[in-house]
């Protein structure tokens, strides 16, 4: 990486930049995610309700939000939320605030197969992330198994390093 490059990282964060990150910032990233994809299922339920309304106004009562429904709908549109990410920048809203981009182990961004079966673990399996909180190298389950990295990553885009895409 250049000096140019690195000229809009904050100078304190540079020796961090490449680095694995750690399970708070995880964490953080992932709230800001489920609360994304929490405005979406509100937004597409506001939606539904709106054009059952528009077809028939007369008889309109507010559908029922299923309890199983809601989490089966919230679980798919996360999945497809951080699929999509993952593949095509390497990092979701979350990622992007706190600065971190999930890549291969070598560095290059992840596949479509990998961002969707990493994607399916995080959603099904969130309790992996823990692990990185006691391996020593910042490693959650879900990248022991994936082979994948979290790491701290403040460029915009995907520097030379990123560039390429496994799977």
């Amino acid at each position: 990486m250049n000096e140019q490059e690195m000229g809009s990282v904050p100078r304190e964060a540079r020796s961090y930049q490449g680095a694995n990150a750690g399970v708070v910032t995880r964490l953080s990233a992932g709230v800001v995610d489920a609360l994304v994809v929490a405005l979406a299922l509100a937004g597409s339920y506001a939606a539904w309700v709106a054009l059952v309304f528009v077809l028939d106004p007369r008889r309109f009562s507010m559908p029922d939000a299923s309890l199983l429904v809601s989490v089966a709908l919230f679980l798919a549109y996360l999945v497809v939320y951080l699929t999509v990410s993952w593949w095509m920048a390497g990092r979701s809203l979350g990622d992007h605030i706190w600065g971190i981009r999930v890549t291969s182990r070598n560095g290059d961004l992840l596949g479509l197969v990998r961002a969707f079966v990493r994607a399916v673990t995080c959603a099904f399996f969130p309790v992996g992330l823990l692990w990185c909180a006691v391996d020593r190298d910042r490693r959650s389950f879900h990248d022991l198994v994936l082979r994948t990295s979290v790491v701290y990553d403040w460029l915009p885009h995907p520097s030379a390093r990123w560039g390429a895409r496994s799977d």
